[in-house]
């Protein structure tokens, strides 16, 4: 079994940054690819980025390209998402995520998070 944590959540403004973690903890030999997803009120949830945690790499979502950043550090099995430029439309609850499978992208996953809120305001 696997767990996660994310924290960093908060209230921001218009372009301000933000950098959400994520800490796994459990069976992380089965961490492979770390991703977020998020989900706005009324809405599904949507992929937002990933990365193989083995072998690199990182995937984002089209909203997200140039303003979001991913990363890990493995040394403490933790997940990172700097948010900068955010706009309100990035309001959501924000979900960290992992799957066994070495392959990029939003399916697959496995053991989620239970979320940080963040709330952009105008």
């Amino acid at each position: 079994q696997v767990q996660l944590a994310e924290s960093g959540g908060g209230l921001v403004q218009v372009g301000d940054s933000l950098r959400l973690s994520c800490a796994a903890w459990g069976l992380t030999g089965n961490v492979v690819t770390m991703g977020w997803f998020r989900q706005a009120p009324g809405k599904e949830r949507e992929f937002v980025a990933d990365t193989n945690r083995i072998i690199g790499g990182t995937n984002y979502a089209d909203s997200v390209k140039g303003r979001f950043l991913i990363s890990v550090d493995n040394t403490k099995n933790t997940v990172y998402l700097q948010m900068n430029s955010l706009k309100p439309e990035d309001t959501a609850v924000y979900y960290c995520a992992s799957k066994k499978s070495y392959t990029l992208g939003p399916s697959g996953y496995e053991f989620w998070g239970r979320g940080t809120q963040v709330t952009v305001s105008s």
